[in-house]
């Protein structure tokens, strides 16, 4: 009976693992998940990207030209140390170096818009390498986090909603359903279907990248302000506003350090919401939890004067979003221009009290309620209290 237990009871952890195994393998292969989501980051990180390089233009060649005090040849010695590469040492030309930023700008500008997103995706990721490791002393968090996303993107299709690629499949499907059915060969179909299913797989797991990396971010963040003695007493966002090299508007943060009670709560809910994110994204707490992420890094941005981090931080939030919230953003937007456009005021006064109705249109009034006058040159029906003859 034992034996007999016992082999019922594996029999049960061997199917239990072969459904699991077979679920994750359905969830891997089955369709590419949050296609929406990886338009947002491609979308979000080519625009912050090319307004972070339109920023710096006036500036390029102190921070990343012939210029910069921190010279190619220093880059180089840096680069044999630490395995990094960029692009623009190659060459010492300023010429060259113009030419590389011409070409950065022009990258972003069409990974934005998702154009031929496989190649753009490869050219994005080395230009973002390319001028992180170039001034990598010059950074300020932000762009550790644009250049991890930026190699994640690589692996995923984030050109298939919201692109021009998705415009040309959708014309090229449009086309090919007029045109005559082609014969294909068993052969042909396998290896599109093979191609297919590996792209599905190698998406799904880019995303699951980032969402892993957005995790042990905001996780490891926490943690670490956990240990700290001014995160535990309440004071640690008071010293941050009160830091010279982190305040563009310094009579805004004493105005905020002001309220001292305000800024104890906002220390301690950052570590809350830091160390639970993980653990909220399976149920629907993740969405006030992300709202108010999103409040602390527009805070960030305002307050300590860090907007390319807190731009890379909140897209990198808005992976989380199901692609539904994406799909009824449209509707919802339609929805309101439409109720905008119904409430508008018509552009006269409205009809006075001799106005005579649009053909067809029914006469509405105080004693309209009981019948019609079409207006079609004879009376078909007289509204109840009204004289035909006074119509007239």
């Amino acid at each position: 009976m034992e034996s007999e237990a016992q082999r019922t009871a594996s029999a049960g952890v061997v199917r239990w693992l072969a459904e699991r195994i077979t679920g994750v393998w359905d969830l891997l292969t089955g369709r590419p998940l949050s296609l929406y989501g990886a338009a947002v980051l491609r979308i979000g990180y080519g625009l912050l990207y090319l307004v972070f390089l339109l920023r710096e233009f006036p500036h390029r060649d102190e921070i990343w030209g012939p210029g910069s005090p921190w010279t190619p040849a220093l880059a180089r010695q840096l680069f044999d140390q630490t395995g990094w590469f960029s692009v623009l040492v190659l060459s010492d030309s300023r010429a060259y170096f113009e030419l590389c930023y011409a070409l950065a700008l022009v990258t972003a500008a069409l990974f934005l818009l998702g154009w031929r997103t496989r190649v753009l995706s490869v050219l994005f990721a080395v230009v973002v390498t390319s001028f992180h490791s170039r001034a990598i002393f010059m950074t300020d968090g932000g762009d550790n986090l644009v250049l991890l996303m930026s190699l994640y993107l690589v692996l995923t299709a984030c050109g298939r909603r919201w692109s021009l690629d998705a415009r040309r499949d959708q014309l090229k499907t449009v086309r090919q359903a007029d045109a005559p059915a082609s014969a294909r060969s068993s052969l042909a179909t396998q290896l599109r279907d093979g191609r297919s299913m590996l792209v599905t797989v190698v998406h799904n797991c880019g995303m699951f990248l980032i969402a892993a990396q957005v995790c042990f971010l905001y996780g490891s963040a926490g943690l670490y302000k956990v240990q700290g003695a001014s995160w535990g007493g309440g004071t640690a966002l008071h010293y941050v506003l009160n830091l010279e090299l982190f305040g563009p508007w310094p009579a805004l943060s004493h105005f905020v350090d002001e309220h001292t009670l305000v800024v104890a709560v906002a220390g301690y809910l950052t570590v809350l919401l830091q160390v639970a994110f993980p653990f909220v994204l399976f149920g629907r707490l993740k969405y006030p939890v992300l709202t108010m992420l999103l409040g602390m890094h527009i805070g960030i941005a305002v307050l300590m004067g860090l907007p390319l981090f807190s731009g890379a931080m909140i897209v990198a939030d808005a992976v989380f979003l199901p692609d539904r919230f994406y799909g009824f953003l449209p509707r919802l937007c339609r929805r309101a221009l439409r109720r905008t456009d119904n409430g508008s005021p018509a552009p006269s006064g409205g009809p006075g009290p001799g106005a005579v109705p649009a053909q067809g249109a029914p006469v509405c009034g105080p004693g309209a309620k009981h019948g019609v006058v079409l207006l079609t040159g004879r009376e078909d029906t007289a509204p109840s209290g009204m004289n035909p003859a006074r119509r007239r």
